[in-house]
């Protein structure tokens, strides 16, 4: 039989070593207390102890065993509550320590020292840079419908308000976000938001969204707000790349006249300033001749007084002579004969002179070679006018 009957042998095929095994003819659970047992003594053994089926025997062993659970137990307590009692905190963190639920400090960089299950630790990255966007199709000024795309830089700036202070930091930022960009959508003209306010745009979202955070008390800091892309109705769109095209032209036009007249004023400034000198030379130049004159005529003055005869003489050969000077004839007066002379003086020296290829080779030596020449030609007129007048009064 695979059981022994109630207050039978043991059976040797009981598999739980029982001796009893089931019992009856239930077949019922094995006995625990005897398994137990035999666990605990064959632990105990393994510990260096003694096992025996004798009563006091287990008795000792099982005293023996459960202490060295007890050691082991301690041990491993021990063990990690020393393991919980530190921590270290990174670089890029800080560590807010709650104890007891209530903020105790905010621990720098570093091996640090905890409480056991009574202290929290609470680490948070303030250094990287975090990234949320926000999209959304808003009102502006002129109520004309917009999309705007915007994307917030952000890091943690406060720790311990990040970690008290807002159950869902990012939640919180999300609604800051949103309110600040349609606030400042709501306060500007389609044509600001859609051209050249777009920049100014997420610049006045910073300030604001900067400023929610603080009264919010998140922790939050804003780094950058970029506006990604503004962009009117779908229905409408071609006309308004019409409208911004037609401002691109608007604009590059400016920009060439821009250049024109930063090319033209310069030069026309330049060209006054040199009339302006010139002017002031000729001014210069003008009250400097009537000073000269004027110094002349005093000197001459004084001259005149002293001899008006000579004086008169001198000054009417002077004034024949730039009369005279700026006229091709030339007249020669003659007392003795009473007859006045004229010479061809101008034919004689166009005559007389060579080209100016051979008066510029000759030098020094051409010019007295040329004025020789026109001497003897003067020279020998003089003599054939006189003998053709001696013939006459003959």
């Amino acid at each position: 039989m695979a059981w022994n009957e109630p207050g039978g042998n043991r059976n040797d095929n009981d598999p739980w070593g029982t001796g009893g095994g089931r019992r009856g003819n239930d077949q019922g659970p094995p006995d625990l207390d005897e398994a137990l047992k035999r666990g605990l003594d064959k632990l105990n053994r393994m510990l260096g102890g003694k096992g025996g089926n004798s009563g006091g025997g287990r008795s000792g062993g099982s005293a023996g065993g459960f202490g060295a659970i007890l050691a082991i137990a301690a041990i491993l307590v021990a063990g990690y509550v020393v393991y919980q009692s530190f921590y270290t905190v990174d670089e890029q963190e800080r560590a807010v320590v709650l104890r007891f639920g209530e903020y105790n400090r905010t621990e720098s960089p570093g091996l640090r020292f905890k409480v056991p299950l009574i202290d929290t630790v609470n680490k948070v990255r303030v250094t990287s840079i975090r990234t949320a966007e926000s999209s959304g199709q808003m009102l502006t000024q002129d109520e004309n419908l917009v999309t705007v795309d915007l994307q917030v830089q952000y890091r943690v700036g406060d720790a311990e308000a990040y970690v008290l202070n807002v159950r869902d930091s990012n939640q919180a930022l999300a609604f800051a976000t949103d309110s600040a960009l349609r606030h400042e959508v709501g306060s500007s003209s389609l044509d600001d938001v859609l051209t050249e306010g777009r920049a100014e745009l997420a610049v006045r979202v910073e300030q604001r969204l900067q400023s929610f955070l603080r009264e919010y008390g998140t922790g939050l800091e804003v780094v950058r707000v970029n506006v990604e892309s503004t962009q009117p109705p779908a229905p409408v769109q071609d006309s308004f790349r019409e409208v911004q095209r037609a401002r691109e032209d608007e604009q590059r036009l400016k920009e060439e006249a821009e250049t024109y007249r930063n090319k033209i004023v310069p030069e026309a400034r330049g060209q006054a300033q040199r009339l302006i000198e010139e002017a002031n030379a000729y001014k210069e130049q003008v009250i400097e001749r009537a000073r000269g004159e004027t110094a002349r005529f005093n000197q001459l003055l004084a001259v005149y007084e002293s001899a008006p005869g000579v004086t008169r003489e001198r000054m009417y050969i002077q004034a024949l002579e730039q009369v005279l000077g700026n006229s091709s004839k030339i007249f020669v007066d003659t007392e003795s004969s009473g007859n006045m002379m004229y010479l061809p003086l101008d034919r004689l020296t166009q005559g007389a002179l060579p080209s100016s290829g051979s008066r510029s080779s000759g030098g020094s030596g051409g010019q007295q070679v040329d004025i020789q020449n026109l001497t003897d030609q003067v020279l020998q007129e003089l003599r054939t006018r006189q003998d053709t007048n001696i013939r006459r009064s003959r």
